[in-house]
């Protein structure tokens, strides 16, 4: 039985009828039904989608108005080598297709050359807006840098980036080229940056001397150095001053970063060469958090990127052109590459680089408001943070414009749906969606026509058939499994990075026959929404019974003394026991009467079974750097077993916090 309760059936927001008449999606429905189909809802849509793949795909290239030669779009075995590993997939998407990303990203500007294209703002108060023709002008300048410094197809360049104008620009001139762009976020350390980077080989690195977060600057020179004294691939280093610092460099030193301002500055701008190359081609690398060894380097094509993302951006997220689009990403997540990809639909991006706090709590809505901002993504635990605020938006800024409110990263509860409607805006699209930088996309997601119901997904991703597996491999309904895919879909990553096919085989595949296994514990209504309960590889089993690490986290977390928790399980006395480590808010202890109330709440909204044998508390919940907490970690420090990639975790020393308890029983 669940304890995330899904809702009592009465959705907690319904579309309009001018909502659904307006949305591409139903556009998307007339346009299939006039080639003789009767598809009425989206569930309907969703079924056609899967029983007719390669008509789907088909008319998703065709109605998102893909750049780029079509051809056949499936063909049957294997997939074509090229020069790092052979994949190992058993369908090839649009094999003689030729298209290039940032073509088909900056494909607006003959439109509306002088519309807004980026909407930059940092907390520091800086803003600055650019319009699809100065993003073009600057891409063609850093193509051609690029090419003076000999970047060609294939090759890879690396940012080691906030997400900054500057971020986008050095990736679409990248990819404009056909070159393989991969990035980092700059809070990642020198040795987990080499860890990623010094896999690929780039040929250049874009950086920038230094960040600030939450008020306090981060100085990056040394580490930028650093970096490129360990990775002898880099030929060049672009260093963009963003940071205004007093630091004192030598001549000798300064000579081994070209500037982004003098590389503007030394080329003119011109039209746009952009290199088409294969849909099965490499555009990005991106990197497994590697909190449980090496990061794996996961390739991503460059037509599965640009059809998955416009089918998501255009029909499940309703995004149109001329819209604005915020997302609150760093660029070591895969939200920054799906960010940015939707300047192909025509819609602006809106970026904020800083604290999500600061200067003051209200600082995304304010952008939001100003920006006249129309979908706002963000995680769950950002939203929980604001509700434990006390700050409500709605009473501050009208936000006209927000039409949908997308959170990922980590479960969103059914309270926070309430939090939303009442405390955000009333009439808004709610899409709560997961998926992973394995795919770069989603598994399930929202949709513009259909209910929303208080705690669920709205349900799966159009051409994925996903499903719900037991551990015999048997798809079930209304019962906690394995969320799983059993088709295969454009958007598969081409495998691992210098893998002959088996690491990716045992990463996604080797758990069901020929389906993929995606490792997150999940439900499946009878409505075909979706609630997840955590990663299955953290779920919790004392005396036997299945327990999801959320359905703790959502209980204890709206505790007011408690910021933040993470639980793991260990044996105690032949039998699997629950700990609880919690972050508390300032001026608050764990005293007997915060670990009762614990306890009670525990037991009262969920199961005895749920109530922890030891609490303690943590400075800093562990975290990955993209927020993700690290249940594996915690549990192997608790077991006294060494964890193996400390500089994946954003704040390691709490790990040593930690290591006090591994011998209280």
């Amino acid at each position: 039985m669940s304890h995330i309760q899904p809702s009592l059936r009465e959705p907690i927001w319904s579309p309009s009828a001018e909502r659904i008449e307006s949305s591409n999606l139903s556009q998307f429905i007339k346009h299939i039904n006039i080639q003789g189909f009767n598809i009425g809802d989206y569930d309907q849509l969703h079924t056609w989608s899967v029983e007719h793949k390669k008509e789907f795909w088909l008319e998703v290239w065709q109605f998102c108005d893909v750049i780029g030669y079509k051809g056949d779009c499936i063909l049957g075995e294997g997939l074509p080598k090229w020069d790092t590993f052979t994949p190992n997939r058993d369908t090839i998407w649009f094999p003689q297709s030729q298209l290039n990303y940032a073509e088909n990203l900056l494909a607006y500007a003959f439109q509306a050359p002088d519309d807004i294209a980026i909407w930059f703002k940092n907390e520091r108060g800086e803003s600055r807006k650019m319009t699809w023709q100065e993003l073009c002008d600057q891409v063609s300048v850093l193509q051609q840098w690029l090419k003076h410094n000999g970047v060609e197809k294939g090759d890879v360049v690396a940012g080691y980036l906030p997400h900054l104008t500057e971020t986008v620009i050095a990736m679409l001139a990248t990819t404009s080229l056909g070159a393989i762009w991969t990035s980092s976020s700059p809070d990642f350390g020198v040795e987990s940056v080499v860890e990623r980077f010094g896999q690929v080989q780039p040929k250049i690195l874009f950086c920038c001397n230094g960040y600030e977060f939450n008020g306090k600057p981060f100085l990056l020179e040394d580490k930028n150095r650093q970096i490129v004294a360990a990775i002898p691939s880099i030929v060049n280093t672009c260093q963009i001053e963003y940071l205004s610092t007093q630091a004192v460099v030598n001549d000798a030193e300064q000579v081994m970063f070209s500037d982004w301002e003098a590389i503007l500055a030394s080329f003119l701008p011109r039209g746009i060469r952009y290199q088409r190359i294969s849909f099965n081609d490499p555009l990005f690398v991106l990197y497994s958090s590697g909190t449980t060894g090496k990061p794996k380097c996961i390739v991503h094509s460059v037509g599965g990127t640009i059809l998955n993302h416009l089918k998501e951006h255009q029909l499940h997220c309703d995004i149109q052109p001329k819209d604005r689009v915020f997302y609150y990403t760093t660029c070591g997540w895969m939200m920054w590459n799906w960010h940015v990809s939707t300047l192909a639909s025509g819609a602006s991006l809106v970026i904020y680089d800083g604290s999500p706090m600061h200067p003051n709590t209200d600082v995304l809505w304010q952008l939001a408001d100003e920006a006249e901002v129309s979908l706002f993504g963000t995680s769950a635990k950002y939203l929980e943070a604001l509700q434990k605020s006390d700050f409500v938006p709605c009473e501050h800024y009208a936000l006209d414009c927000l039409k949908t409110l997308c959170s990922t990263g980590s479960v969103l509860y059914p309270q926070q749906f309430d939090f939303v409607h009442r405390n955000i805006k009333v009439d808004l699209h709610l899409a709560s969606i997961s998926g992973g930088t394995d795919i770069c996309g989603c598994f399930v997601l929202g949709n513009p026509i259909s209910p929303v119901y208080r705690g669920e997904c709205q349900g799966a991703a159009l051409g994925m058939n996903i499903a719900v597996f037991n551990e015999q491999g048997e798809s079930v309904v209304s019962q906690r499994g394995e969320l799983v895919c059993t088709n295969s879909f454009p958007n598969q990553p081409l495998g691992f990075w210098h893998d002959d096919g088996e690491r990716y085989h045992n990463a996604y595949w080797s758990k069901f026959n020929n389906t993929w296994h995606h490792g997150d514990d999940v439900e499946m209504t009878e409505s075909n929404g979706m609630i997840f309960f955590g990663r299955s590889d953290a779920t919790l089993n004392p005396g036997g019974v299945r327990i999801g690490t959320a359905e703790i986290y959502q209980q204890v977390n709206q505790i007011p003394q408690v910021l933040d928790s993470i639980a793991v399980s260990r044996r105690i006395d032949g039998d699997e026991k629950v700990v609880l480590f919690v972050q508390l808010a300032p001026e608050h202890t764990l005293d007997t009467e915060l670990k009762d109330q614990i306890k009670q709440t525990l037991k009262t909204q969920c199961s005895p079974r749920h109530v922890p044998s030891e609490i303690y508390t943590l400075s800093e919940m562990p975290k990955t750097k993209s927020g993700k907490l690290v249940e594996l970690a915690v549990k192997q420090v608790l077991h006294g077993l060494e964890v193996k990639n400390k500089g994946a975790i954003a704040n390691p020393w709490v790990l040593d916090e930690i290591s006090q308890y591994q011998a209280q029983q």
